[in-house]
C-alpha cells in the first residue's frame, strides 16, 4: 500500500497509508495526542495512582504498547522516565516495523526536545526481540508479532493501545483482542486508547475492566481509560 509522510496540525509528522486514508497518528496532532492520550491519562495516571495508593517511589512501571510504530509513544515515555527517575520496562509490539526512510523523516525530536535526537534514533536503532537498556531509567523490547499472538499474563502495569482505527482494521478491536489485553495486564493495571466507540468500551466492561470515558486530544471528543 502507498504511503508517505504527512505534517499534522501541530506542526509533527506522521505516516499516512493512502489507501486506507489513515494515519499513525492523528492528523489534528500527532505529539498532541500522543501526550494526552498515552502520557497524561495513561503513565502520568498510572504514577499518580502508584503515589497515592504506596505514598513512596515506585520500584518500576512495566509497559506494552500495541503498535510499536513510528516509536513516539516510546519516546515521549522513555523522556519522562528521565525526568522523573522512573524505572520503565517498555515492551512495543508490531507486525509490520516502518523502515528506516520513513523514521529519518519523522522530526518528533526537533519538535519536542532537539537534545533527544540521539534517543529518538537508539529506539529505532536497537535490535528486535531482545532486551535493550536504552538509558538508566528506560529498557525497550521490541516484538515482531501479531497482536493476536500475544500470550503475556499478568506482567503489565500500563497499556498503550495505538492500533490502527476500527474503521480500517476492526480485528483489531474484538472482545478477543482485548481478553489477550486483560490477560496482560496486572491487577489494577491501567489501558488507555484513543477511540471511544461503544462497542470497544462494551467488550471492556463485559471482560471486567472498570471504563472511563475521558475528554479526548484535540481533533477528538472522547478517549478510553480501563483499569483491571
Amino acid at each position: 500500500m502507498k504511503r508517505k509522510i504527512i505534517t499534522t496540525a501541530d506542526g509533527s509528522k506522521t505516516i499516512q497509508i493512502e489507501d486506507w486514508n489513515e494515519q499513525y497518528h492523528s492528523k489534528h496532532g500527532a505529539i498532541q495526542e500522543a501526550q494526552h492520550v498515552f502520557i497524561k491519562e495513561g503513565l502520568i495516571h498510572y504514577r499518580n495512582l502508584i503515589n497515592k495508593e504506596c505514598q513512596a517511589k515506585a520500584v518500576g512501571i512495566s509497559i506494552l504498547e500495541i503498535g510499536f510504530g513510528t516509536g513516539l509513544n516510546a519516546f515521549l515515555t522513555a523522556i519522562e522516565s528521565e525526568r522523573w527517575n522512573w524505572n520503565i520496562n517498555y515492551v512495543g509490539v508490531e507486525a509490520y516495523p516502518v523502515d528506516d526512510t520513513e523514521i529519518s523523516q519523522l522530526n518528533y525530536a526537533q519538535e519536542i526536545n532537539r537534545g533527544k535526537s540521539d534517543l529518538f534514533k537508539k529506539l529505532h536503532a536497537t535490535q528486535w526481540e531482545t532486551v535493550n537498556p536504552i538509558t538508566n531509567t528506560f529498557q525497550l523490547t521490541k516484538r515482531q508479532q501479531f497482536f493476536s499472538d500475544i500470550t503475556d499474563v499478568e506482567l503489565y502495569d500500563l497499556i498503550y493501545f495505538d492500533a490502527f482505527g476500527a474503521r480500517v482494521q476492526p480485528e483489531l478491536w474484538t472482545k478477543a483482542i482485548f481478553q489477550t489485553m486483560y490477560n496482560a495486564l496486572k491487577p489494577n493495571g491501567v489501558l488507555v486508547t484513543y477511540a471511544a466507540i461503544g462497542n470497544v468500551k462494551r467488550a471492556m466492561k463485559e471482560l471486567g475492566f472498570i471504563v472511563e470515558r475521558l475528554k479526548g486530544p484535540p481533533g477528538k471528543r472522547h478517549m478510553l481509560r480501563a483499569t483491571k
